[in-house]
Parts: structure tokens; sequence; C-alpha cells
């Protein structure tokens, strides 16, 4: 079997966090919890991710500015990571902002999670 692809969800509700990590390991995928953008980027900085889960509303750093400093690296690999933005507001935000922040796409919250798993199969595969 092939090694376990990588998730590492940004997300500050504890509650969303635990649900989203326990489905998507029963799918097979290893999970790592960041609470903010500023963990997010230091997880980024010891490890190789497959996907990015990002909430766009966290403390320290959101999802936008935390997608735009991760475009900005140097790794050429850790730069075009697929990110998912997770956002409660997504009114508050045209898909042309997520794209211009480097996040590839969005699903609001409350998540649909057939649909967060289809989408990470879509980006992992």
């Amino acid at each position: 079997m092939a090694d376990a692809k990588k998730v590492l969800v940004g997300e500050d509700s504890s509650v969303i966090q635990n649900l989203t990590k326990k489905i998507l390991q029963f799918q097979n995928y290893e999970i790592t919890g960041a609470k903010d953008g500023q963990q997010v980027l230091k997880f980024l900085d010891k490890e190789h991710y497959d996907i990015l889960l990002l909430d766009i509303n966290m403390p320290k750093m959101d999802g936008m500015e935390c997608a735009r400093q991760i475009r900005q690296l140097e790794d050429p690999e850790k730069q075009t990571i697929p990110i998912i933005a997770i956002t409660g507001n997504a009114r508050n935000y045209t898909m042309d902002d997520f794209k211009e922040a480097g996040i590839n796409e969005y699903l609001p919250k409350p998540l649909n999670f057939d649909e967060l798993v289809e989408m990470v199969k879509r980006y992992t595969s």
C-alpha cells in the first residue's frame, strides 16, 4: 500500500478539527492539526504535506495571510501545495480574493464532509 497522504488542518475550532481528523483518518489520510496560521507555517517548515485545509478566521494569523505567506516560501514544492479554505464567512470573500491569496478552492461551514473528502481526494491523487 502507498504511503498515506499527509493533510495539515489549520483550524482553531477543536470540534471541527477533530471531526475533520476522524473523517480523513477513516479515509487513510495522515492528519496534523494546527490552531492558527503561525502554527501552520511552523509545521510546514519541518514537514511536507500533500494538502492544506485552512480556516480563514484563526487567531494570530488568519488563513488568507497564511496562504499568502505559503505562496512566498522558497521551497517550490511547499509553495505549490494545494490549499482549501474553510470558512463560515464565504460571503465576505469572492473566489478572486481566495485566488489572489493563493487558495485553490474553498468549502463553506457548516462543512459538508462528503464534499471535503471528495475535494481532498481530488487534490491528492
